[in-house]
C-alpha cells in the first residue's frame, strides 16, 4: 500500500501547549532505537519556558522500563510548520553522544487526540493517541494519512499496549541499557 512519493506536508499552527503530554504509540514502522519486543511505549512531552520541548520516552521489555530523554525544537523558529528536530544522548546510560533526528507532525485530529508523525526520508513513522488503546475505524484512518504522505505502511507494526499502562515507578529501569545495547544489532 503506496503511493507516488510527493513532497511532505506537516500541520501548520500547531499549538504546542495542547500538544504537550503523554502520547502512547499505537503502530509504528520498527526502529534500531527501540527495543523488538518492547511493550507499553509512549511519550510524554514538556514545554520548556524558553519554547523548546522536554522528551521522555518510555518503553517496557522483560517487565523493565528501558526510557531515553531528550530535547525537541522548532527546526525554523518562524515557521508556522510542525517540522522539529529531537536531541537525544546515547546511549541511555552514559549520555555523551548526541543524535538529532526529524521529527513532523503530518497529522493532528483537532481535539489533539491522535497524531501521525514521521520525517522527509520516510524511513520512521510513529502513530500516536492519547489513550493506549484506539478504535479499529481510527487506527485506519490514521494508517490512511501516512499512506498519503508516501508511506509504505506495509512495514507498520502495532505496539503491543496493556489494558493498564505501567507507572514509570512501577517497574525496574534497565540501567545498565541491556534494550539499547541489544538494539544496535537488531535484537
Amino acid at each position: 500500500m503506496t503511493t507516488e512519493k510527493k513532497e511532505m506536508e506537516v500541520v501548520k499552527g500547531l499549538d504546542l501547549e495542547r500538544y504537550m503530554g503523554r502520547w502512547y504509540e499505537i503502530a509504528s514502522f520498527p526502529s534500531r532505537f527501540q527495543p523488538k519486543n518492547g511493550a507499553d511505549t509512549r511519550a510524554t512531552y514538556t514545554l520548556n519556558p524558553d519554547g523548546t520541548v522536554k522528551v521522555l520516552n518510555e518503553t517496557w521489555n522483560g517487565g523493565k522500563r528501558g526510557f531515553i530523554q531528550g530535547s525537541a525544537f522548532k527546526t525554523d523558529p518562524k515557521s508556522d510548520e510542525a517540522k522539529f528536530k529531537v536531541r537525544f544522548y546515547v546511549p541511555p546510560f552514559l549520555p555523551i553522544i548526541p543524535v538529532t533526528g526529524d521529527y513532523w507532525v503530518l497529522y493532528i485530529d483537532p481535539e489533539y487526540q491522535h497524531a501521525v508523525i514521521g520525517q522527509p526520508s520516510r524511513s520512521y513513522l510513529w502513530i500516536l493517541s492519547r489513550t493506549a488503546h484506539v478504535e479499529e475505524e481510527t487506527y485506519k484512518q490514521l494508517v490512511e494519512k501516512a499512506v498519503e504522505q508516501g508511506y509504505d505502511v506495509s512495514k507498520l507494526q502495532k505496539t503491543p499496549q496493556s489494558d493498564t499502562p505501567p507507572e514509570s515507578n512501577a517497574a525496574p529501569d534497565d540501567t545498565k541499557g541491556v534494550w539499547w545495547i541489544k538494539s544496535i544489532f537488531g535484537k
